[in-house]
């Protein structure tokens, strides 16, 4: 099975989170593998969740130890994607004797940007409704999840979106609503069920709430530490998420 596009794609234009891999398959540890790659335990775990939720399948398999603790291997897919950037670093020094200039390397850069939003689940469109000037855009994550972007038609034509196209959902963490399971869900309104994997607990302002799905793609949300007390939300539990269509954008492959 071929690699998805924007994963290949995020090899090229984010070396640097890929070599993680390399760090994590020799060091055998998230807390080593961060310090070997120079990056902080929380960079490193955010790197490797953006990896595992453009992937297929997990590239990173994860055992949750003590504080700032925890052992990390690559699983047969991770194995596949490092050996894969080993032969895409073979080819780099070619790519860039070939550029005629440095500008040349600035411009792809600015053509490549990168987003603020925490969130970026790969997906594949089922379908699209037009609703006026809008359309509803369904999407299949892996395994079989589904949610729902809703987005003006002239976006879909200027991002040539059809029913089999990949693409990836992007969804600010401030945008989704933690919920107790079995919660009411406003109308029309995206739900997700995940386990809650991680709460990081700052001195002031929201926690950050890691949120594993189903299909191993982890989702990361914002909330209160009253809100959480108040539900019983701890680590381990159940929980849901809502978000609105609105809230979820759609990037392609340039």
């Amino acid at each position: 099975m071929s690699l998805p596009t924007l994963l290949t794609q995020h090899i090229v234009r984010r070396p640097q989170r890929i070599a993680l891999l390399q760090h994590i398959a020799e060091q055998g540890s998230i807390t080593r593998a961060a310090k070997s790659a120079g990056l902080s335990y929380k960079a490193a775990w955010d790197a490797i969740d953006e990896l595992n939720n453009l992937a297929q399948s997990p590239l990173v398999e994860r055992s949750v130890g003590g504080k700032g603790g925890g052992g990390a291997k690559l699983s047969a897919e991770g194995e596949r994607v490092l050996r894969l950037y080993q032969r895409l670093q073979a080819l780099q020094a070619q790519v860039l004797e070939a550029a005629e200039d440095a500008s040349d390397l600035d411009l792809l850069g600015r053509l490549m940007l990168r987003t603020s939003a925490r969130n970026q689940l790969h997906g594949t469109i089922r379908a699209i409704e037009p609703q006026g000037c809008n359309d509803l855009i369904s999407l299949e994550l892996p395994e079989g999840l589904l949610l729902k972007a809703q987005i003006t038609h002239d976006s879909t034509q200027r991002l040539e979106l059809q029913p089999g196209t990949q693409v990836v959902a992007l969804i600010k963490a401030g945008w989704l609503e933690v919920q107790a399971p079995g919660a009411p869900v406003t109308t029309g309104h995206n739900c997700l069920n995940g386990k809650i994997e991680q709460i990081l607990d700052p001195e002031n302002g929201p926690c950050e709430v890691r949120i594993a799905l189903p299909n191993s793609q982890i989702l990361c949300a914002l909330a209160e530490p009253l809100l959480l007390r108040t539900l019983q939300l701890q680590e381990t539990a159940e929980v849901q998420v809502q978000f609105s269509p609105s809230h979820v954008l759609i990037g392609t492959p340039l």
